[in-house]
């Protein structure tokens, strides 16, 4: 029986990336790593290969549709609020417990397939990052504006890929928007950990 390739068999292409040129920061410089990072999410704790905890995602009783991402310690990073009264599903990031404009990180506008996220300081229509779906239904890769360079990539509901030089807090703050896709039209307070237990605070 014959094994291995066939002679002038073409070896299938493999995509490529392009490297991300600019460190891409939202939340914190502190968030940056020069290496690739990898994090495992369970019952919406976010920890790292070795099973440190990183971060942590709570909602509270008492704020209908606001999720909070919080660091190791229990400071907040993050809070997320769903806006319930437009077409798409629209999620609003604000640095630490804030609700004020001038502490807006980023707006996450959703259509069925994908993502277009704006920075706070954006106010026109081409968005600077873009969550597409992947080679699977459960997977997504996060591109830096409308282009090929990819930051990083979602498996599944359990695993996020970062990329060098890309604040890895940003990414774990834009999973939840990601998540919350399973059911966009259900706004009631928790719909983004459909299928995940979350952590009440």
């Amino acid at each position: 029986m014959a094994t291995g390739q066939a002679p002038g068999n073409p070896i299938p292409a493999m995509r490529t990336y392009p490297p991300v040129e600019h460190p891409v920061v939202v939340i914190g410089p502190q968030y940056l790593a020069q290496y690739p990072v990898e994090l495992a999410v369970n019952d919406f704790k976010v920890s790292d290969i070795n099973g440190t905890l990183v971060f942590k995602v709570k909602f509270k009783l008492s704020s209908i549709n606001r999720l909070f991402l919080n660091d190791a310690a229990g400071n907040t990073l993050v809070n997320l609020r769903k806006k319930t009264m437009t077409m798409h599903g629209r999620w609003e990031a604000f640095r630490g417990e804030s609700k004020e404009e001038n502490d807006l990180l980023f707006t996450a506008k959703k259509s069925k397939t994908e993502v277009d996220v704006f920075l706070g300081n954006n106010k026109g229509e081409v968005p600077d990052f873009k969550v597409k779906e992947g080679y699977s239904k459960s997977s997504r890769s996060i591109l830096l504006r409308d282009s090929n360079t990819m930051i990083a990539q979602v498996h599944g509901r359990d695993t996020l890929a970062i990329m060098p030089n890309v604040d890895y807090a940003f990414i774990v703050a834009l999973l939840v928007v990601i998540l919350e896709g399973i059911n966009p039209d259900d706004h009631r307070e928790g719909a983004a950990l459909k299928g995940i237990n979350g952590v009440i605070a």
